[in-house]
């Protein structure tokens, strides 16, 4: 599938947001404290009026308890297909940064792992300072194509291609590609899921 543009992810997003925020119990003030963005930027979100970065969709989703990927996802349903073809992958591109991602994995089939693929553009920095989730979220990053400059924990990695690294979600983290070629990898997230107390 070609890359979702415009009013089509943002419709995509709103909808997803909406939703997991009202299975959690949570007013836009509580989402709002809780992700450290303001009411109305999540209200516009909501409503699919405004084009957010990546930086605050990942604040919104460790407000959530969730992953970014999860953000870009179904809702999971007992007969989704295991099977995700390319050509049904949702893929959405940073509006600040320009990396694309593309959701790789099935579509609402009901699993603890995801996988993302993300294409980071020469130069590109894409930082996230989210806090830690009411559950721990697993990942690991697999460089297939060029490299890339990693820091989260007090501590920098440099990744070549086929360089594979794993962490905790739990902290700032950042990803830089210092070449002037495009950079690609894969991430896996995994991780238990709270209890419906813990998630209010």
């Amino acid at each position: 599938m070609a890359e979702d543009t415009g009013s089509d992810i943002d419709a995509r997003l709103a909808a997803r947001l909406r939703a997991l925020r009202a299975e959690r119990g949570l007013t836009l003030d509580g989402l709002a404290g809780r992700a450290g963005v303001s009411r109305s930027m999540i209200s516009l979100v909501e409503r699919g009026e405004s084009s957010p970065t990546a930086t605050v969709l990942e604040r919104l989703a460790a407000g959530l308890g969730v992953s970014l990927a999860s953000l870009f996802a179904d809702a999971e349903t007992p007969d989704a297909s295991p099977l995700a073809r390319r050509a049904d992958q949702v893929s959405w591109r940073d509006p600040g940064t320009g990396y694309v991602r593309r959701n790789l994995s099935p579509p609402g089939f009901p699993s603890p792992l995801e996988l993302v693929e993300v294409l980071l553009p020469a130069g590109a920095r894409v930082a996230f300072d989210s806090g830690p989730r009411p559950s721990v979220i697993h990942q690991q990053v697999y460089v297939t194509e060029g490299g890339i400059t990693m820091s989260f924990g007090g501590e920098t990695h440099d990744l070549a291609t086929g360089d594979c690294l794993a962490m905790r979600l739990e902290g700032p983290i950042a990803f830089h590609n210092p070449s002037d070629r495009p950079a690609r990898y894969i991430v896996a997230l995994a991780g238990d899921r709270p209890p419906p107390a813990a998630r209010r």
